[in-house]
């Protein structure tokens, strides 16, 4: 865990302190229990242990989460705005950026490597479609011949 003051701008003209803690991935998923959970959803560290029995979809839904990146899960669901905003209050801290660059690089390599093969889903049919079709009419214009 890390601790960073940082300085930004209220819109006014005036600084505002604020502190931002920063938390590795390894010790969010130390917290994955019903006693302590934690969620990663869009790099920032929820803690949501009090919200567990009040959460619409059961705890299980939380607890299959715990201590992970939810982001996906999250969205995928599709939560309402008021969801989002009462999120804001389980709020302890970010990721460490160092994790966030790990993070995203190894989904980036993934997804590279699927995309790879990916022109196979679309070739292949395509090749199919046009020998049958040169078939039938190779057929079709033999019988016609005889």
């Amino acid at each position: 865990m890390a601790s960073v003051e940082a300085s930004s701008c209220d819109g006014k003209g005036q600084g505002v302190e604020t502190s931002v803690t920063y938390y590795r991935l390894e010790e969010v998923a130390k917290r994955n229990s019903s006693k302590e959970i934690w969620l990663v959803i869009h790099g920032r560290v929820y803690d949501v242990t009090r919200f567990l029995d009040e959460h619409p979809g059961g705890e299980e839904v939380l607890l299959e989460q715990a201590g992970v990146d939810a982001s996906e899960s999250f969205e995928d669901v599709g939560h309402s705005f008021d969801a989002r905003e009462m999120l804001k209050q389980y709020y302890i801290g970010d990721v460490h950026p160092n994790d966030l660059e790990t993070e995203h690089s190894s989904k980036d390599t993934s997804k590279n490597n699927t995309c790879k093969s990916c022109w196979s889903y679309w070739v292949f049919p395509i090749v199919g479609a046009i020998l049958l079709g040169f078939l039938y009419r190779y057929y079709t214009s033999e019988s016609k011949s005889s």
